[in-house]
């Protein structure tokens, strides 16, 4: 394993007290080899009615796709849930992978959640199939709360540690807007995993071809840090996001697990007390970790010496920053700040987590950082976010994506993984312009698309780079819509566009404005549904925004439940008995309870819901 530990700063003041950053990267060594060891996986898919239709059908087909990944000396396990736990494909070598892909075709949405069911099922098929070099994981999926088995979050985690020092990291994937990322991070951290947020179908591809890529290239597993500083020296943060114990100033880090395709990094900041010009030490970091040789696991350690230049303060001055060291550690404390930004507004405390955003995008600014791109976008979604918060919109969906971006810049180095997020943002406020295909309006056209679960802005007239980013209001954009811009110029370095002037939306003729967030609810105004037969109930094939009804045989009689979070699925409900069969799903538009309370009701149209094939 290679390690590169670098300074903020190239050199530091003589005879000044002073803060500097510590940035160690750790990955494969240029001359290494490609070691591609074994990988032992269970896949435990939530199977759950809110699953229904397209997300479970998605599931379905990056599931084939990742089987399609593995090899003949991988091992793999499916395992799916909803109120009963089943194992559909025990631990087998991908031999034939038609079979196991036939199997998963055949998977369909059940009733509710018992994801501690599902998941200690797949963990004990890893812990069957773990020999000394494989590389053994659990990736479970989930859309919805656990609400039967074990549902309290701490003991979740707890649960989650406990598999991890019996061998079984964790890897967990949160789909659409109904999970508790608070939980799936807690489990992912407590048992040395990663955690991803899946906001569309189609972003579960790509995320499982990530995940699956890093455990292919797997070269340092239990990495650990033991930090200690010299005399006088402190570690005053550690920025990245890791475990950690500190005695008497000695700090051990855990840092996990290495890729080679996804260097690591630790990250500290530090405060030196005045030293004499020269080589000073500021601190020794001893490194543990376990790596394969052939078909044996072996044991490393190393030690670095942090060491530093320290000149005249005019001379530490020239020498300037360590631009890399500087972007990483600026990440790092962006996650930081949206981190500490979503603590705030769970508190309710709205305008300090705007406060805290927008003092952020202006430390970015002053800094000149946003000069790059990455930097750029990073200023457009703090002002977005902290406009969102001024206006105390604090949804599920912006949490999710605030917390999802803190997670992936604290924790990762892909770039692929950064700032993913697309909820729509409004363009109700713009002016609206009509022009015809092939017109020519005053202006730039350019057209908000979205790129690996991120809204992104690229510019459609003539005599511009298609492939270049345009820096664009995050709070105005949506997939889809096109606008017209007063002019587009290229960044001071030349890697991206920036937008200026006036913004308007520009619409072909007979064409509406986008809708935002998919329209206004109308529940509270609906109509209890009627009676109707079978044939009259119209098919969809996802549950959307509705309510999931689940048609199951209590005794000799048939119930219908309610299967989506946050209802009581024990309680009875009023339903059509003519359309009442076992196994089927309904979806309604709301679900009220009874006036006294013991039953539910449901109101508005019914569709019965359907897998798409």
């Amino acid at each position: 394993m290679k390690t590169t530990p670098s300074l903020g700063r190239r050199a530091l003041p003589a005879g000044e007290a002073t803060t500097v950053d510590l940035l160690v990267r750790f990955g494969a060594e240029d001359d290494a080899p490609e070691a591609r060891r074994p990988l032992n996986l269970s896949l435990v898919l939530d199977r759950s009615g809110s699953m229904g239709g397209r997300k479970l059908a998605q599931a379905i087909r990056a599931s084939k796709l990742l089987v399609d990944r593995l090899g003949e000396r991988d091992t793999l396990s499916v395992v799916t849930y909803d109120d009963t736990v089943r194992t559909v494909q025990t631990p087998t070598k991908v031999t034939d992978r038609k079979a196991i892909k036939d199997i998963l075709g055949k998977v369909r949405a059940g009733g509710i959640t018992n994801l501690s069911g599902g998941w200690l099922e797949g963990c004990g098929h890893v812990r069957e199939g773990r020999d000394e070099i494989s590389v053994d994981r659990v990736m479970m999926l989930t859309d919805g709360q656990a609400n039967m088995g074990i549902t309290d979050p701490r003991k979740l985690v707890g649960l989650a540690r406990e598999q991890a020092e019996a061998g079984v990291v964790t890897t967990t994937l949160g789909f659409g807007n109904g999970f508790n990322e608070d939980l799936l991070i807690g489990m992912a951290d407590a048992a040395g995993g990663n955690f991803y947020f899946i906001q569309s179908p189609e972003d579960a591809e790509e995320v499982f071809r990530i995940e699956v890529e890093g455990l292919s290239s797997v070269i340092a597993r239990e990495l650990t840090a033991t930090v200690r500083p010299a005399d006088g020296v402190k570690v005053a943060d550690v920025l990245s996001s890791a475990r950690y114990g500190a005695k008497e100033g000695i700090y051990d880090i855990a840092v996990g697990e290495v890729y080679a395709i996804e260097p690591r990094a630790l990250a500290l900041s530090l405060t030196l007390p005045a030293l004499d010009a020269g080589e000073a030490t500021l601190a020794t970091i001893e490194l543990a970790w376990k790596t394969a040789e052939g078909e044996t696991v072996v044991e490393r350690t190393a030690q670095l010496a942090i060491t530093a230049a320290v000149v005249s303060p005019d001379e530490a001055a020239k020498a300037g920053e360590d631009p890399e060291v500087v972007r990483a550690c600026s990440k790092l404390r962006i996650g930081r700040a949206k981190e500490e930004a979503i603590g705030l507004a769970d508190k309710g405390q709205l305008a300090k987590a705007s406060e805290k955003l927008r003092a952020m995008a202006g430390d970015i600014k002053t800094r000149a950082l946003d000069e790059q791109f990455e930097f750029a976008e990073e200023v457009d979604q703090l002002e977005h976010y902290a406009g969102l918060f001024d206006k105390g919109q604090y949804g599920n969906t912006y949490r999710k994506e605030i917390v999802d971006q803190s997670y992936q810049a604290r924790k990762r180095g892909r770039g692929d993984l950064k700032l993913r997020g697309a909820t729509s943002g409004n363009t109700s406020g713009l002016d609206a312009v009509t022009a015809a295909e092939g017109e020519e309006p005053a202006g730039v056209i350019v057209r908000c698309v979205k790129e690996g679960g991120k809204l992104r802005v690229k510019v459609a007239s003539d005599g511009f780079d298609p492939a270049f980013n345009v820096q664009f209001p995050r709070s105005l954009r949506q997939e889809g819509a096109r606008y017209l811009v007063e002019a587009v110029e290229p960044s001071s370095n030349g890697t991206f566009y920036r937008a200026s002037g006036d913004i308007k939306l520009l619409l072909r003729p007979g064409e509406s404005r986008p809708s935002v967030g998919g329209g206004t609810s109308r529940r509270g105004t609906l109509r209890k549904t009627k009676a109707m037969s079978l044939a009259d109930v119209p098919t969809i094939d996802d549950v959307g925004d509705g309510v999931l009804i689940q048609i199951v045989k209590a005794g000799s009689k048939l119930r219908a439940r309610v299967v989506s979070d946050d209802y009581d699925p024990n309680k009875n409900m009023r339903f059509p008995r003519a359309i009442r069969q076992e196994g089927l799903l309904f979806v309604v538009e709301d679900v009220k309870p009874s006036s006294d309370g013991s039953y539910y009701i449901p109101y508005g149209k019914i569709h019965r819901l359907v897998q798409p094939t």
